[in-house]
């Protein structure tokens, strides 16, 4: 499988931990950037590459990072097929893989641990989407949904 990653600033450096972890762990990493700590720099162009990647990338997941998560979420939430998940703490990872079938992970890098986000990664990649039908309906349902011009 592989995994895009990317992160502004704020995310730099536990985005260095983490691509580190999934390289051990046997992964394909494609590091978007930022690729040197840069104040100047801006979450919405890490997410917007990330977003692209797995949007064509059926089979591939994609993990963010900034300072509250918050905003890489939003920008890659813009695509369609990309279903991503602020991870604050492991049962929601979990949740989001098992229900949602979360394809993009976004960690909010100023507000957990190293620890943290380790566990939440493991359990973002090894954590099977359930396939229940009701998941299934509201993952065509979600689909689905067209945003045109607000009336």
């Amino acid at each position: 499988m592989n995994v895009y990653l990317g992160a502004d600033h704020r995310g730099y450096s536990l985005k260095v931990k983490i691509k580190a972890w999934l390289v051990e762990w046997g992964y394909e990493v494609e590091d978007v950037g930022a690729h040197r700590f840069d104040p100047a720099d801006d979450y919405v162009d890490v997410a917007e590459k990330v977003a692209m990647q797995v949007a064509n990338d059926k089979t591939s997941r994609g993990i963010l990072l900034c300072g509250s998560g918050h905003g890489v979420d939003m920008t890659a939430n813009r695509f369609p097929g990309v279903r991503a998940i602020l991870g604050f703490n492991t049962q929601v990872v979990a949740q989001g893989r098992e229900h949602e079938d979360a394809n993009v992970l976004c960690l909010p890098a100023e507000w957990i641990t190293p620890v943290e986000a380790e566990e939440m990664v493991r359990l973002f990649l090894f954590t099977r989407f359930s396939g229940k039908e009701r998941y299934v309906k509201r993952l065509v349902k979600l689909q689905q949904i067209r945003i045109g011009p607000l009336k």
